[in-house]
């Protein structure tokens, strides 16, 4: 039994040393590729970043499907979508001690973040997702990157920063190294939170969503260091909607989705709370690090109400 805590806490520590230096790579050539087309940071932040660290969520929700732990998916969605929110902007906003948005969020992207708080809501809220629900809820997806990119004004041709092969190597290796290290480190979360006799439905909510949230975590957390809170914040934005959206809903195509109690109850509702006191802070366009303290309050209050009935 220790021998095998020993190999997973193992793995989880490599597995986390890949992460930090692949997402280096990942977010710096994503950043110089999409300037190079004339996209504005926030907006590489809210789909290329965004998406790409969430395919871990999307590749262990279809597998959880496949393998007949469904319950998992909307687990896994609803507790990525805390966490980005509480942990992932909580330490961004303690880090770089403030954070200023250059882009109007309130535009575009923050209603769309709540319309699909909410529409998940109605969706699983009778405890199952069905095929045309799923298709809505990839139609959103679409509508959402359409204006996404047309709202993006900025487009000028001269300052355009020209970018060699190595970017575009770079951002492929940079993200399959992510999806990998996401991976491996929610093998080992998940094997250790088991030996530990954790109940599935939290392991999805805790182990499960912090592993696939640890792109966004390791990503974000760096472009605050490097002063690009706009990406930061634009990679939350972009994996809730993703996870919404794109997880919620081809999984529902692969298979059949169960839908815990538990979620219905606290995990959704609070999710939702979250979402909205998320736009409340910015707002203004900014976040303090203040802010950021709450934030990570209400984080660990989650924690707390999953687990004092253990």
């Amino acid at each position: 039994m220790l021998i095998e805590i020993l190999q997973y806490f193992g793995l989880f520590i490599l597995s986390l040393g890949v992460l930090l230096k692949a997402s280096d790579w990942f977010i710096d050539s994503a950043e110089k590729i999409g300037l190079s087309f004339g996209i504005s940071p926030f907006i590489i932040g809210v789909t290329i970043i965004a998406f790409g660290t969430s395919l871990p969520e999307l590749a262990t929700s279809i597998a959880a499907v496949l393998g007949g732990q469904s319950s998992i998916v909307i687990g896994n969605v609803v507790g990525s979508n805390i966490t980005n929110i509480a942990l992932v902007l909580g330490i961004v906003a303690i880090v770089a001690k403030m954070i200023e948005l250059d882009y109007n969020i309130w535009h575009i992207d923050m209603p769309y973040l709540w319309a699909s708080a909410f529409l998940l809501y109605f969706v699983v809220y009778d405890q199952q997702v069905t095929i045309p629900e799923a298709i809505i809820l990839l139609c959103g997806i679409v509508v959402f990157l359409i204006y996404s990119f047309k709202g993006d004004g900025e487009d000028n041709e001269n300052e355009r920063p020209k970018v060699s092969w190595k970017s575009y190597g770079l951002l492929v290796i940079g993200g399959i190294l992510v999806w990998l290290g996401a991976e491996y480190t929610i093998v080992s979360i998940t094997k250790l939170s088991s030996i530990a006799g954790i109940d599935p439905e939290i392991i999805a909510l805790t182990a499960v969503a912090l592993g696939t949230s640890l792109p966004e975590v390791i990503v974000s957390l760096n472009a605050a260091k490097k002063g690009k809170t706009s990406i930061a914040v634009g990679n939350v934005l972009g994996s809730n909607i993703f996870n919404t959206y794109v997880v919620t809903g081809i999984a529902a195509l692969v298979g059949p989705l169960t839908i815990p109690d538990g979620i219905i109850n606290f995990s959704l509702p609070f999710m939702i709370v979250m979402t909205i006191l998320f736009g409340i802070m910015s707002n203004n366009k900014k976040i303090s690090r203040w802010e950021g303290i709450v934030l990570l309050l209400f984080y660990a209050f989650f924690f707390v109400e999953l687990f004092k009935d253990m």
